[in-house]
């Protein structure tokens, strides 16, 4: 055994208390050369949180000593949580943390949480900061400002609650109100701020662009591949070898086709049925092989591992890897021979897979399909799309078929299908957005959805089966704690979520079943989002534990290698296996150590991108509602706190009705009933409710939006003359006149100036005279 290994054995068996290096030591009876290595060790094991060192110089367990160890996730209203790195912790959930007790911490910090008696009755634990083993955010980005001494940087990241404070001999040039890049120098610590330089100014914050470019930053996503990257990737061929094409199986007289969205550029799944003699269905996923290009450790691998993802912002695509591939000679475009990776599987009229294999081939896609395309054909039955597309409309037809009977089949099984729509932001050439477009699923993405999925199932079970080192896609059980809310929640709807009577797990029928009831209620959106919020969050991991969504046992990520790496992982164990049946004992133990570390790896990138790519939309989001201040719309009230109301309008835009602003009552937060009541006038405003609301501020550089209640006293206080759009209809460019209404000149600061509103912003003036703004931030006690 190696000495890691009984290092822990001991700790964990032998060790009744806290021990030192020489009980270690004796206790394992040690060599002279085992001896060299102890302090090593323990350093690293300290440093990785198996072990924890008190102020005595005495190791022990983390768990032993009250003590969890993980990474801090930070809330934008000043509290956090850890999230546990050992798996034992994991299960019994995250470590709440109050903001006086985050001792400096900063969002994504690994750090040692000392966990105290607060939590009870089944609440979450609580607990108090006590170290911090690795920091996070080396830079940061942010907004400057100056005095006459010293500067500060305000994060961009809503999450980082502290200024970086920055000498004067570090400003490089940066001038106030610039976006910028500071790196830190020196951690927060007792008080104190931390300190940093500036090592990049990106420009003025109202620039084009810069909005974009300071979440690309702020996330540390890469604008460009390495050199190295590069100089492969130029190696690689533009067209397939007939030699590359040997043991593959020809499939080029298959008229595969793709369907994807009408900008996609990087195409890696083909698909092709056909219905047999028997009344089986046979369908044939084919996914672009991309393991044939991106050899293990190889420079384009490691950066792909690195990525983890391609990352779709608002106006542009980070990819995974270089164009060169991604949209070159592993994009599966029609007319091209390509390499693929086949999921070929016999399914019967109740949608189970009887039979299935899974090979490299090659193949010729006949025909790039779009999502309009086929709904054109086969929903709006368009006669001009028909005739184009006569020499596969069997094809598409049998699609149609097996799709229904796929989605069927998973419907019966439990899994969950939430109706939310996606909102699109439509930018003009100048990255400015020109309208919200919601997006719902339609028949040519559901069938493209049903074919994966199935693929994706088949593929995870085959591994399984053969017992061999994986990466599945996996997504636990909801928390209990967030389904009881949740279930107090659906109790003002008369509905509630059960739970399993004889495993006491909540199964996903049930809360499908709650979503059923409501579809097409009021209600509808705001359940779907709270549900969904209450689910885990999915990810990758090298032990399969089911997903709970889908209601499968087996699942993995096959589909997508392009642009997700733990995809491409999946292709190389395939081609690894498929030959001989088999892996190796000595690959088999060398996966074992490095596929758990890939799936963190991906399960993190994965997050980070989806964090990114939702900043970046919101931004233009508000950008987008700027135009419409003073403007009337009707929303949704789809959140509810103390301090007031969030409100979703139709075109996913959501706000904050603060309490302060809804002056013709004193109004009390009912927790239980999601809802504020109104002391005087029992006025209710529940979640899910119907309002009427008047847009007060869209802040693009507080990232806020503030509206107030048009059937409130402060909107008559304001004596706010709304322009009413239905009377000017011509002035109207949009779809949704009634929720978009035109504003006369929106470019003018003071179009809509009220006497009110004008008092106030010269009472600000003078404030601003008496103590100028950039004085008043304190940064820590600098």
């Amino acid at each position: 055994m190696e000495l890691r290994k009984r290092i822990l054995d001991y700790m964990e068996n032998k060790a009744s208390r806290p021990v030192s290096e020489e009980d270690i030591a004796e206790g394992l009876q040690l060599n002279n050369e085992e001896l060299i290595q102890l302090f090593t060790i323990l350093d690293e094991l300290e440093q990785e949180g198996c072990i924890v060192r008190n102020r005595n110089d005495l190791y022990g367990l983390p768990r032993l000593m009250n003590l969890v160890i993980g990474r801090l996730a930070m809330n934008s209203k000043g509290f956090g949580f850890i999230i546990p790195s050992d798996a034992a912790e994991q299960e019994q959930g995250d470590v709440f943390v109050p903001a006086p007790q985050l001792n400096s911490a900063m969002n994504n910090d690994r750090v040692i949480v000392r966990l105290n008696d607060t939590a009870a009755d089944g609440r979450s634990r609580e607990g108090e900061i006590v170290r911090i083993l690795e920091h996070a955010n080396r830079q940061i980005v942010g907004t400057f400002e100056k005095s006459v001494s010293f500067g500060f940087v305000t994060p961009d990241d809503s999450k980082l609650k502290q200024d970086i404070f920055v000498h004067r001999r570090n400003f490089n040039g940066a001038a106030v109100g610039t976006k910028v890049i500071v790196e830190i120098t020196k951690w927060a610590h007792k008080g104190h701020n931390p300190e940093g330089k500036i090592i990049k100014v990106l420009g003025k914050t109202d620039d084009p662009g810069i909005d974009i470019l300071s979440v690309i930053y702020q996330y540390d996503l890469p604008l460009d591949f390495p050199e190295t990257v590069k100089t492969a990737s130029a190696k690689i061929p533009l067209t397939i070898k007939e030699s590359d094409c040997k043991n593959r199986r020809d499939r080029r007289n298959f008229p595969i086709v793709t369907i994807d969205g009408d900008d996609a550029k990087d195409l890696d799944d083909g698909v092709y049925a056909t219905k047999k003699t028997s009344g089986n269905f046979l369908l044939g996923v084919y996914i672009a092989d991309v393991s044939h290009y991106v050899q293990e450790n190889s420079p384009l691998d490691l950066e792909a591992r690195r990525r983890g993802t391609s990352v779709y912002l608002v106006d542009r695509v980070i990819p995974m890897l270089p164009t060169r591939l991604s949209n070159g000679i592993c994009s599966l475009n029609a007319g091209e021979d390509r390499l693929s990776m086949a999921a070929e599987m016999e399914i019967n009229t109740e949608g189970t897979v009887i039979s299935y294999e899974i090979f490299p081939t090659v193949i010729h896609v006949a025909r790039r399909l779009t999502y309009n395309i086929v709904n054109k054909i086969l929903v709006d039955k368009d006669d001009h799309f028909i005739a184009d597309n006569g020499d596969i409309l069997p094809l598409l037809h049998t699609l149609r078929e097996l799709r229904g009977i796929l989605r069927q089949r998973r419907v019966k099984r439990g899994s969950i299908d939430f109706n939310i729509p996606e909102i699109k932001v439509v930018l003009n050439k100048k990255g400015l957005p020109i309208s919200l477009l919601k997006r719902s699923g339609s028949l040519g993405e559901s069938i493209i959805e049903e074919c994966m999925l199935v693929a994706n199932e088949t593929v995870a079970e085959h591994m399984a089966m053969k017992k061999t080192p994986f990466i599945y896609r996996i997504h636990e059980q909801p928390d209990s704690e967030k389904i009881k809310a949740l279930n107090e929640l659906l109790s003002t709807f008369n509905l509630y979520i059960n739970k399993n009577s004889k495993t006491g797990l909540i199964e996903p029928k049930s809360i499908q079943h709650v979503l059923n009831e409501v579809a097409g209620k009021p209600e509808e959106r705001i359940i779907s989002a709270i549900a969904l919020r209450t689910m885990q969050q999915a990810r990758y991991s090298a032990d399969n534990a089911g997903h709970f969504g889908l209601a499968a046992k087996f699942y993995t990520h096959f589909t997508s290698p392009i642009r997700r790496y733990p995809d491409l992982i999946v292709h190389r164990l395939l081609s690894e296996l498929l030959p001989t049946g088999k892996i190796s004992t000595a690959r088999t133990e060398q996966l074992k150590k490095v596929l758990p570390e890939i799936a963190l790896n991906a399960s993190t990138r994965e997050r980070v991108a989806a964090d990114a790519e939702r900043d970046t939309v919101d931004m233009k989001k508000i950008e987008y509602m700027a135009q419409f201040v003073n403007a009337e719309f009707t929303g949704v009230i789809s959140g509810v706190t103390a301090f007031g109301l969030f409100v979703e309008l139709d075109n996913g835009v959501e706000g904050l009705v603060h309490v302060s602003s809804m002056a013709n009552d004193y109004y009390e937060y009912a927790e239980n009933q999601y809802a504020l009541i109104g002391q005087r006038t029992n006025k209710v405003y529940r979640i899910g409710d119907q309002v009427t609301v008047i847009l007060m501020r869209a802040d693009i550089k507080e990232r806020i939006i503030d509206f107030i209640l048009k059937d409130n006293g402060i909107y008559n206080q304001l004596n706010i003359k709304q322009k009413n759009h239905q009377k000017n209809p011509k002035k109207n460019t949009t779809k949704n006149k009634k929720q978009q209404p035109t504003i006369a000149n929106p470019s003018s600061k003071h179009s809509h100036n009220t006497p009110l509103q004008h008092a106030k912003r010269n009472r600000r003036k003078k404030d601003k005279r008496k103590n100028p703004a950039v004085a008043k931030k304190q940064v820590g006690k600098h």
